[in-house]
């Protein structure tokens, strides 16, 4: 009777790991190769309880501070007998910009050198070679871009939270991903009444001379910041607004991610917080995860089906990128094997998947038999020994 019982316990051992191996082929874990997780250069982060920053989105412009920009005239009448500096010319506070001959008789008459009133750049030129000039004429614009103005429009309630000194996270489309840290320093003087915005004007520094006036800019501002709360990057989200998953690496299996459902919370532009689904320490994929929402989900897509949908071109069967030639000769094979062996390569595509659990479970089963073949030879030298 004891022995019925422990066969039933082995033969039930066996049932439950072929069974886990068919759950996980199917929607919740997705198992790589070492192949596989290189060419989606897959990266994880922990998921942890930080600081949270609510924030406000806003857009605006990079400008020009005014007070930064000055002009270049002549105090007499008469002509530019010579000319120094052009559009485009960066000039030193001092450096001789022009000449005016004045009116006045004289052999030769009587001149007067123009000198930059501060350095910077020559943004506009008004005159040329020889031209008459007035002592009312402004000659040369010359603005100092060492500093410069990112101007956001901020909507009307949530510039009531805000204050002189509240911090913003500042992306400049034009130069990448690149994020400028940056405080309010004035308030516009007037509201936008059809936009319903405020201006927040921040002072940026551009000693590199990357930033350029009526460059776009993107405002992420912090209203408030709050302690212990759980958050993950928002690259580890997938799904659309109402099922919303990630994929956390598992703890056991190598190079497995679990298809995790989350409830999510409030977001700012770099994290997102996490009601339920996920634990501090979860290793959450970042990078990658957007291929992996196409593999998992019982969608019954391969690595290459799911790279192929992704990108929108033919990948390796490993997920590696094909060369113009292998793609062009993948394509064709691909539509030959559509007529005559479809069903064969859709086949081979399931088992590319689940060839590591199928390994599982033929170890587990393994191990299930010969545990009992050693249960039966204890039964039978039990059986021996009684009848001796």
């Amino acid at each position: 009777m004891k022995l019925n019982k422990i066969l039933s316990f082995v033969a039930l051992l066996s049932i439950t790991n072929v069974h886990a191996a068919e759950e996980t082929d199917g929607q919740n874990i997705i198992i790589l190769d070492d192949a596989a997780v290189k060419n989606l250069r897959i990266q994880t982060e922990e998921a942890e309880e930080r600081d949270f920053e609510s924030t406000v989105f806003a857009i605006g412009r990079i400008e020009e501070i005014p007070s930064r920009r000055s002009v270049l005239s002549s105090r007499i009448a008469g002509r530019i007998s010579a000319l120094k500096a052009f559009e485009g010319d960066v000039v030193e506070a001092g450096d001789v910009l022009a000449t005016v001959e004045s009116r006045q008789l004289g052999d030769p008459p009587p001149s007067v050198q123009l000198k930059a009133p501060q350095g910077g750049l020559v943004v506009a030129s008004h005159v040329r070679l020889g031209q008459p000039v007035e002592p009312s004429a402004e000659l040369l614009d010359i603005s100092d871009r060492s500093k410069l103005w990112a101007v956001a429009k901020i909507p009307e309630q949530e510039a009531a939270q805000t204050k002189l000194g509240t911090r913003a996270r500042i992306h400049i489309p034009a130069l990448g991903d690149e994020l400028i840290e940056a405080t309010l320093t004035r308030f516009g003087v007037e509201a936008d009444r059809q936009a319903g915005t405020v201006e927040g004007i921040f002072e940026l520094d551009n000693t590199d001379g990357k930033l350029r006036p009526g460059m776009r800019a993107e405002f992420s501002i912090v209203l408030e910041t709050k302690p212990f709360v759980l958050s993950i990057p928002r690259s580890a989200i997938q799904g659309d607004p109402a099922s919303r998953v990630i994929f956390v690496k598992d703890f056991d299996l190598p190079n497995a991610f679990v298809r995790v459902p989350v409830v999510l919370g409030e977001e700012n532009d770099q994290y997102i917080e996490v009601i339920r689904g996920v634990f501090p320490g979860d290793e959450v994929v970042i990078q990658g995860s957007y291929v992996l929402s196409f593999v998992g989900g019982g969608s019954g897509m391969s690595l290459k089906e799911a790279l192929d949908a992704a990108h929108g071109h033919e990948h390796a069967e490993d997920g590696s990128e094909l060369d113009e030639g292998e793609e062009s000769s993948e394509h064709d094979e691909g539509h030959e094997g559509h007529d005559h062996d479809g069903e064969d390569a859709h086949a081979e595509h399931g088992s590319h998947l689940s060839m590591p659990l199928m390994i599982y479970a033929g170890v587990m089963t393994l191990i299930s038999l010969i545990t009992l073949q050693m249960l039966m030879k204890r039964r039978q030298e039990e059986s021996e020994a009684e009848d001796a």
